[in-house]
């Protein structure tokens, strides 16, 4: 046995013994404490610097290739004569999206509108003729007179959706010689229309185009169906999903619906994915076992019906109204382009459309010859059909992991109760001192958590104050690797670090009591390589937590705790863990962080970039309710994000800086990082914002009659421009001119919004409309008494598009007719939000302009007098395919960096107000 002189350093890298009498020590069974009695003995702990920062290496650059191949390898587009008649191409379905974005924006109202109609039942009727002797394929030109949506859930509470003059091609696969097959159908859905504001490439022309080149293709097949295949092209979907709510509750097709397929773009390009799925897990299972590129993340379903996401698509009507199950996919790259004019096609990627596209061929081939559809029609609510909710996840594109509820509990119940029995045994073990030991290595999680997330947000509130954008990182998102992963990394650190020291302290005190045989200078060491190990294992205790979580509340993204515990625990067990309290601790393995990162790394880090790309893009509409919100918040929500991030998949490695060398290097480095990138920001070397990703803004031209029942005698008129995006607008006002005012002095009530900072302009703004086109409310009728009645008539003018709001703190009840008569809402109970009901009425054309309401008066008013409000009614209605004069030039100068944005809520370029006071 050799030993080395006194002053000796006995440094070892993660993969080797600290010491050679350590080791010595252990393959002698104990024998080795006779050698580490000798005072010459000097013991360093320490890890190279070089192994640590190219550990940093390849999780960076690891888990950037695993988003890379999982989100970005796209198939090659094939052309028709690649694929023949059974096959997809994505050049025959570029050839429709180039069509339909040709015509530009196409809301519903829209000369536009009615001209895709046209294109897209002209291509279905061609597909019709050209089907496969043994297929039917019908085409339905669908009307719709009127229909009202008044669901109560989400984004619908406090609403009703009324539409009117909707137009939808329907077109229906079924095999000639089966005529059962016509009673059992497979729904693939998509819409349309476009919002105001952009010509829709993404959202969602492209889905429409791979459906027509789905049915064509479909078409070739369907001589051996079970079922038929229904192509529902539908419009409304922007003003409400009015469109699927038409076909679920007066189509007679509905009926035949077994399972249901929405594509939705949430922005452009890229691989779609499920985000969505269920509540019956057939669909997803199916599909798992045919899609030929995979994309699906049960993550994504999680945060969406969670309600972070504001948000709704066609599904939950098929889902909730419907009962029915399936799948929701949607397109998500370039997710800040989203309703505003750079849904444009030359930022549709190749390849995105050859992906949807053969995944849902080879899906709708397997699902239309099953014999096996999901019978039911009921939404599953109870406990039993709860466990058989299906956990869905895909692994690199390339291969999909399902599984039910059922078998989930049974593992993480298993591998919960291991982990415990695991730890009681070890605690038994290691006594008082083991116990103490696991306090504060969680201490050390607290601390990393509160530094970390504190230093992120600390960026949150400086960036306001140095930026012309308190978002200046939406065109680059990389910003956000430097201006919040930096700080949040090192905040980690430091917080671990110093847990680090008091659970060093503690445990070198420890040493000295518990094996006084020991050299005294060895006790340091000893302590700091067994503090190493508890702030592993503390990571292994976070994810426990959030597994424990996770499981008892059912949610469907727990499998990530579980491969976050399970794997770096069997590294650790495999490679390191004893349960013995007398052998001394040595250095981690490399081995085994490699080993046991491995698995979750896989899993994880392509979802979790693909999600921060996703939120870094929500950020241009983070203000639902302009100047509302404060300016930090949005980067709050991103830094705490990228803290929980930082904090959940660097915990293990982090755990081996601490008796390396590299912790100084590390806080320059993260430091330098940060300090550039904010230099960066300041300098306005980096545009906050493109041509390609632009900041979203609304240019309206308001003319506000509310003040002539206060006895106004002529309506306000202005122009008036607010964002969806924090900050102020006066950059953008300075550089457009027109005598632009910013400010909060002129607070804007739209009904289903408000705007409480805005620019706003009068040059011109007398002209572009008449006093004609300011609708009118009329009372006709007032039957005051114990039971008070209110007769009255709306003129919508020249709109097709508006929203009432009704003040239910006076009103218990409403109906509400249009000119013929025909009933749009009845009487019913209605929810309300903030004391008011409101009307969302959308429609074609031919829609109607005159409404009849009749409103009954509660008896007690629910409204304190203090919070009364004195306005019975608030009325805005927009005009379609209008831009006026001054508006026009506005919008001419308007920044290439910004982008009018549109949705169901959103005035268009020319929007009336009105009011009626509660004292008729």
């Amino acid at each position: 046995m050799r030993q080395r002189g006194k002053g000796a350093s006995l440094k070892s890298n993660s993969s080797s013994s600290a010491s050679g009498e350590t080791g010595n020590q252990e393959n002698n069974g104990g024998r080795g404490s006779d050698v580490l009695k000798d005072k010459n003995v000097v013991l360093i702990a320490t890890r190279s610097t070089y192994v640590v920062f190219t550990l940093f290496v390849l999780v960076i650059y690891g888990g950037w290739g695993v988003y890379h191949y999982q989100f970005e390898s796209l198939p090659a587009p094939l052309a028709l004569e690649q694929v023949g008649k059974r096959g997809f191409s994505e050049h025959e379905a570029m050839k429709h999206v180039e069509a339909l974005t040709r015509l530009g924006p196409h809301p519903v109202g829209s000369e536009a509108l009615e001209s895709a109609l046209k294109y897209v039942s002209e291509a279905a009727e061609i597909i019709q003729k050209t089907a496969h002797w043994e297929v039917n394929v019908e085409v339905d030109l669908f009307h719709v007179k009127s229909g009202a949506n008044n669901m109560v859930g989400g984004l619908f509470k406090g609403k009703t959706l009324v539409y009117s003059d909707l137009n939808h091609v329907i077109l229906r696969i079924t095999p000639k010689y089966a005529s059962e097959a016509g009673e059992r159908a497979i729904l693939v859905s998509s819409h349309i229309d476009t919002v105001f504001a952009g010509e829709g490439a993404g959202d969602c022309s492209s889905c429409v185009a791979v459906m027509l080149e789905l049915a064509r293709g479909v078409s070739q097949w369907a001589h051996g169906f079970k079922n038929a295949v229904i192509f529902l092209f539908n419009t409304g979907e922007e003003e409400g999903l009015n469109g699927a709510h038409s076909f679920i509750t007066q189509h007679p097709w509905s009926d035949t619906v077994r399972v249901a397929v929405d594509l939705e773009a949430m922005g452009i390009g890229g691989k779609s994915s499920i985000f969505q799925a269920g509540p019956h897990p057939w669909a997803i299972e199916n599909f798992a076992s045919v899609a030929k590129y995979p994309s699906a993340q049960i993550v994504a379903q999680d945060i969406f019906s969670s309600g972070a996401i504001k948000s709704a698509t066609d599904f939950q009507i098929y889902k909730e109204l419907g009962g029915l199950s399936g799948l929701d996919f949607a397109y998500v790259d370039n997710t800040a382009v989203y309703h505003t004019k750079n849904d444009k096609l030359k930022l549709l990627n190749s390849g995105s459309l050859q992906h949807l596209g053969e995944n849902m061929l080879a899906f709708l081939l397997h699902a239309a010859a099953s014999p096996n559809l999901p019978e039911s029609k009921a939404v599953e609510s109870d406990l039993e059909s709860d466990q058989e909710k299906a956990i869905y996840f895909d692994i690199m594109g390339t291969y999909m992991i399902t599984f039910r509820q059922r078998f989930a509990s049974m593992l993480y119940n298993s591998i919960i109760l291991q982990s415990l029995l695991l730890w009681a045994t070890s605690l038994l073990m290691g006594g008082y001192s083991a116990a103490i030991s696991l306090a504060l290595s969680c201490l050390s999680l607290v601390l990393m958590w509160i530094f970390s997330i504190s230093f992120s947000t600390a960026v949150a509130f400086i960036l306001p104050i140095i930026s012309s954008s308190p978002v200046p990182y939406v065109s680059n998102p990389w910003l956000v690797l430097c201006l919040f992963g930096a700080p949040a990394l090192l905040g980690a650190f430091i917080g671990q670090h110093f847990g680090y020291i008091i659970l060093k302290s503690y445990l070198a005190r420890t040493f000295i009591e518990r094996r006084r045989d020991l050299p005294a200078n060895l006790h340091t060491s000893l302590a700091k390589l067994d503090a190493e190990r508890w702030l592993y294992k503390s990571g292994l205790v976070q994810w426990l937590i959030l597994l424990m979580l996770g499981n008892y509340y059912k949610i469907g993204s727990s499998y990530l705790a579980l491969a976050w515990l399970a794997s770096p625990a069997f590294a650790y067990g495999f490679l390191e863990a004893t349960l013995s309290p007398t052998r001394l601790p040595k250095p981690l393995k490399t081995a085994t962080l490699l080993i046991g990162l491995s698995v979750p790394f896989i899993l994880s880090s392509g979802m979790v970039i693909r999600l921060s790309a996703t939120i870094i893009g929500t950020t241009v509409r983070f203000v639902r309710n302009p100047g509302a919100t404060p300016e930090w918040l949005g980067n709050a929500i991103v830094a705490i994000f990228v803290a929980a991030v930082v904090c959940l998949t660097l915990v293990y490695l982090l755990s081996y800086i601490h008796i390396s060398g590299a912790k100084v290097p590390l806080i320059i480095a993260t430091s330098f990082l940060f300090v550039i990138s904010l230099l960066a920001v300041w300098g306005g070397v980096v545009p906050p914002f493109t041509e390609d990703i632009a900041r979203a803004v609304n240019v309206v031209h308001v003319v506000d009659a509310t003040g002539i029942n206060g006895g106004n005698p002529e309506p306000v008129s202005y122009i008036s421009m607010f964002s969806t995006a924090s900050g102020d607008l006066i950059k953008e006002a300075d550089h457009i001119g027109e005598g632009f005012v910013c400010g909060r002095d002129r607070y804007l009530d739209f009904v289903t919004f408000s705007v409480n900072y805005s620019c706003w302009t009068d040059k011109k703004a007398e002209t572009g409309w008449l006093k004609s086109d300011v609708p009118a409310i009329n009372v006709v009728e007032d039957t005051r008494g114990e039971n008070r009645e209110t007769q009255i008539v709306i003129d919508t003018g020249v709109s097709t598009r508006w929203s009432l709001g009704i003040n239910t703190g006076e009103i218990e009840d409403f109906q509400l007719k249009d000119a013929d008569s025909e009933e749009l809402i009845p009487l019913g109970e209605k929810s309300s939000i903030d004391g008011w009901h409101t009307i969302q009425f959308s429609g074609g054309r031919k829609a109607p302009t005159k409404f009849h309401l009749s409103l009954f008066w509660s008896r007690n008013g629910t409204q304190t007098t203090s919070a009364r409000d004195e306005r019975l009614l608030r009325l805005r209605t927009d005009v379609v395919d209008r831009v006026t004069q001054p508006v026009e030039k506005i919008l001419r100068k308007l920044p290439p960096w910004c982008s009018l944005f549109g949705k169901s809520t959103s005035p268009y370029t020319m929007a009336f107000l009105s009011s009626l006071p509660v004292s008729l």
